[in-house]
């Protein structure tokens, strides 16, 4: 398998733990250390078990498996070009999407408002408002201008405009709400901080040749 922790790959014979039963399965956890770094990987299972004498009970077939360390997210991890304070609010979003998506769609909308007003430089003002600016100013392309547009429609802010006055609020969700906010949030970290890094190490690049043969350095 590969470590949750450091993403290495490792074969290992996983130690097993039954726990008991309850009226939704019976539950054990499934150990494994991952001789990399040393850290523990915990797995829930909920499984058919099996009595060995000597050794316990054991599972026979494992029905459902659940991670439980470390918590991890199974969204596209954040380009390392992207500021440390929007990472972190993107990343706990997606670390307790399945939890709570009420509590990710608030760290999003939060995240977002950060950004349109410190990348897309728009006055400051309710979500709503502020994603108008940017749409009104063509500021961009249009398949992310739609994209945006759409996290008003998606969580219906004219329903619930506390969404738009309070970003950071846990508040009820619209379905498949969380998830948009977290994809929009990828395309915004490709536009403001992923290309513009891409071009600016290209620049460097070409201006470094440019030097090179003795010719102007482009602006």
């Amino acid at each position: 398998m590969k470590c949750p922790h450091c993403l290495v790959d490792f074969h290992d014979n996983p130690r097993d733990c039954h726990i008991g039963k309850d009226p939704d399965g019976e539950w054990g956890i499934l150990i494994r250390s991952c001789p990399r770094c040393k850290r523990l990987v915990l797995q829930l299972i909920d499984a058919t078990w099996g009595t060995n004498p000597h050794t316990g009970r054991h599972p026979i077939k494992v029905h459902e498996t659940i991670l439980i360390r470390p918590k991890v997210s199974n969204r596209t991890p954040v380009p390392p070009e992207v500021a440390q304070d929007y990472a972190e609010d993107y990343k706990q979003a997606c670390l307790v999407l399945a939890d709570s998506p009420k509590a990710s769609a608030a760290l999003s909308r939060r995240c977002l408002q950060h950004i349109l007003r410190e990348k897309a430089g728009v006055k400051k003002s309710d979500l709503a408002n502020e994603i108008q600016e940017v749409l009104d100013g063509g500021r961009l392309p249009s398949h992310l201008a739609e994209s945006l547009d759409a996290i008003r429609n998606i969580g219906n802010f004219g329903a619930h405009p506390i969404k738009s006055k309070s970003s950071g609020e846990v508040l009820p969700v619209e379905p498949g709400e969380a998830e948009w906010n977290l994809d929009v949030l990828e395309s915004l970290f490709d536009y403001y901080f992923v290309q513009p890094e891409i071009l600016k190490r290209k620049r460097e690049a070409l201006n470094k040749k440019l030097g090179d043969a003795g010719k102007p350095l482009m602006k």
